[in-house]
């Protein structure tokens, strides 16, 4: 089937059934579908707003279940009700809200951090955002304020390094230049007595 022939404001589902054993290819199937932020209809049946992405994912998934010897189709359609749709879209909504949260509370908790720690901290956070970010089909409010943490957590780990990296070139200016004398001019000391005309 074509992108062209996706519906607007559809889903598109996947019902799959796997064998127990071997439980790795059920569990790496599993990873892909929460990595997606599917919705859970039910056991076995998952959905997401109807895209060339997220068919092409489905699509995916269906040819690895059936190589693992299950069962997949997928779907394309819509809930019967605005309700429906609403209620599935809220609990998409929800899953990711709880998402930025946690990662909000991280990038609060790595203000803290020592320099390379708090370096690191903002790269992995980034990733994070950035991986949320890719399932996240409905932003909720917190979405914002978790681009916003991030932000400000990279902003103080690049202030307190250029800081740090400034302050580290005058100590090894000092050093080179040896300890200043009681003769030596600093720029803060007070202009030196000019005779008048």
């Amino acid at each position: 089937m074509s992108s062209d022939s996706l519906m607007p404001g559809g889903w598109v589902l996947l019902s799959y059934r796997m064998p127990r054993e071997p439980s790795s290819p059920r569990v790496a199937v599993w990873r892909r579908l929460q990595r997606l932020g599917v919705a859970q209809l039910a056991d076995g049946l998952v959905a997401l707003p109807a895209d060339a992405r997220t068919r092409e994912h489905f699509d995916w998934i269906a040819a690895e279940v059936l190589q693992a010897g299950g069962l997949a189709t997928v779907w394309l359609g819509h809930p019967s009700s605005r309700q429906q749709e609403r209620n599935i879209a809220q609990a998409m909504t929800e899953d990711r809200r709880q998402e930025y949260v946690a990662l909000i509370q991280e990038a609060q908790q790595a203000q803290t951090l020592a320099d390379p720690e708090r370096g690191r901290a903002v790269k992995r956070l980034r990733g994070q955002l950035h991986k949320i970010g890719r399932r996240d089909y409905f932003p909720p409010l917190e979405r914002d304020v978790a681009v916003t943490a991030v932000g400000e957590l990279a902003r103080t780990d690049a202030v307190v390094g250029a800081a740090r990296a400034v302050g580290d070139r005058g100590e090894v200016g000092n050093e080179a230049r040896g300890a200043r004398g009681p003769g030596r001019l600093r720029l803060a000391d007070p202009p030196a007595h000019r005779p008048g005309p």
